[in-house]
């Protein structure tokens, strides 16, 4: 039956759209990764494109909730036993093994379908780590763009890692953490954009394969904006060789559909209407990030310890050795009177625009932080990998709309935290900082904003002439 709509929407995109105006997404299949590369879908859409979305079966995103666009699923090969162990790197290193052959294929029987049409499709529009499209796509003369879902800061951190081995950055010493990088400021060596692979030389290949993936693109896509981020944009545009289309934040454009790959709690806002403004805070790792039992009980005593009400989103399998929430001690919520409230997941971008929200403890994703911004909410920051520490910096360092939670994971240095941010005089300045940032990002992607004008820009780029 789904097989069917999707055929009938191409045959619709087939008959109905002779003017190249059709663009191919394939998004690499993790939730940060899903999520811009559908609002930008959407965004396209909205000016006119038809979208066909290839992915794999593994972490597919949900078709229903997309009914303007078509799907095209490839066989990836990519077993559940294979994949559940897996770091992301590793399993970003796996999908661009499996996915080569299914991908050309899937190529190859679109094509085909368009055989009558010189120039069926406007361009392919993928994620810079899904390295081998670049071969596939040039082979069929596709043109391609690239959407890199960190922030530019991050993206340059990237770029520059083949210098910094040079330099002697990397690898990271432990006893060098605070030594500024002076090739990339404001970062110091523990903001650096790695992650600890048990084989670096096989990190830094897939590092190297995606910025090459980007660098020989007809353009990078970021979900970010000038005035957020205008010195690494600047930068980047006078150093990198393909375009750049700052055109963020994404979900500001128009209301987007889920593309939430787990159930929302819709309980989190009914929770949240009972609470005073301004005096929640919002608990949440994101899609991937793990912690160990002890840390899992140090954040529940210091939330509790902080005084402070909190809606803490906890996925199953979140903590090592755990399913859920059986490590709690007895009796934990029932003790809070009410204070605090524990999901599975939560539809983040209802719970950051309600107005009980008081601050965000994050791991500082792209997608988290960014969403943080556009609601002027403040930030305590736990970055686990990669370009989240990259974030961090530029949260607490230099936008200063936020903390950064340090010297471990005890429940003294998490109920401080806390009520540094939403309690004393220091939290009130990160708060109205937070809010003149809210504005900016409010005006950027509107008529004479600097996102519209490169929306512009890329939309005139991908319109066939």
């Amino acid at each position: 039956m789904n097989n069917n709509r999707e055929e009938q929407k191409l045959e619709k995109s087939i008959n109905g759209d002779g003017n190249g105006k059709r663009l191919l997404f394939f998004p690499l299949p993790l939730q940060g990764h899903i999520t811009p590369i559908l609002q930008l879908a959407d965004i396209l859409y909205s000016k006119g494109f038809s979208i066909i979305i290839i992915h794999t079966k593994f972490n597919s995103p949900n078709p229903s909730n997309h009914p303007n666009f078509t799907f095209k699923p490839i066989n990836d090969n990519l077993s559940e036993a294979e994949t559940s162990e897996l770091s992301v790197f590793d399993l970003a290193y796996l999908i661009n093994v499996k996915c080569l052959a299914p991908f050309r294929d899937c190529l190859t029987e679109l094509f085909s379908d368009f055989s009558d049409v010189r120039r069926p499709f406007a361009a392919l529009i993928s994620d810079p780590v899904l390295h081998f499209t670049r071969d596939v796509a040039k082979s069929f003369d596709l043109p391609r763009f690239v959407l890199r879902t960190s922030g530019v800061g991050a993206f340059w951190g990237f770029t520059a890692i083949p210098l910094l081995q040079e330099q002697g950055y990397l690898p990271i010493e432990d006893s060098r953490l605070e030594d500024p990088v002076m090739e990339l400021p404001p970062l110091r060596i523990k903001d650096l954009p790695v992650i600890n692979a048990l084989d670096p030389p096989k990190f830094y290949h897939l590092v190297a394969a995606f910025i090459e993936e980007a660098k020989t693109s007809s353009g990078v896509i970021f979900n970010s904006f000038e005035e957020l981020e205008s010195s690494a944009i600047s930068t980047l545009r006078q150093q990198f060789p393909a375009p750049i289309f700052p055109i963020g934040p994404f979900h500001q454009y128009h209301p987007s559909n889920s593309s939430s790959l787990l159930k929302p709690d819709e309980s989190s806002i009914s929770w949240l209407d009972k609470q005073e403004p301004k005096s929640v805070v919002y608990v949440s790792f994101g899609s991937i990030a793990a912690i160990k039992e002890k840390e899992f009980l140090e954040i529940a005593l210091g939330l509790a310890n902080s005084k402070c009400p909190f809606l803490w989103v906890i996925r199953p399998g979140s903590v090592h050795g755990l399913e859920w929430l059986e490590a709690l001690p007895n009796g934990f919520l029932d003790s809070l009177n009410g204070r605090g409230h524990i999901v599975k997941w939560a539809p983040q971008l209802e719970v950051l625009a309600h107005s009980s929200v008081g601050a965000f403890w994050t791991h500082n994703g792209w997608n988290s932080t960014l969403e943080s911004i556009c609601e002027g909410v403040p930030m305590i920051c736990m970055p686990c990998f990669t370009d989240q520490m990259v974030n961090t910096r530029y949260v607490t360092y230099v936008w200063k709309v936020g903390i950064e939670l340090e010297n471990g994971l005890e429940r003294e240095n998490i109920a401080r935290a806390i009520r540094r941010l939403m309690v004393e005089e220091e939290g009130e300045e990160i708060r109205k900082r937070a809010l003149d940032l809210k504005e900016k990002a409010k005006f950027t992607s509107k008529r004479g904003g600097a996102s519209y004008k490169s929306l512009e820009s890329l939309i005139s780029c991908l319109s066939p002439s």
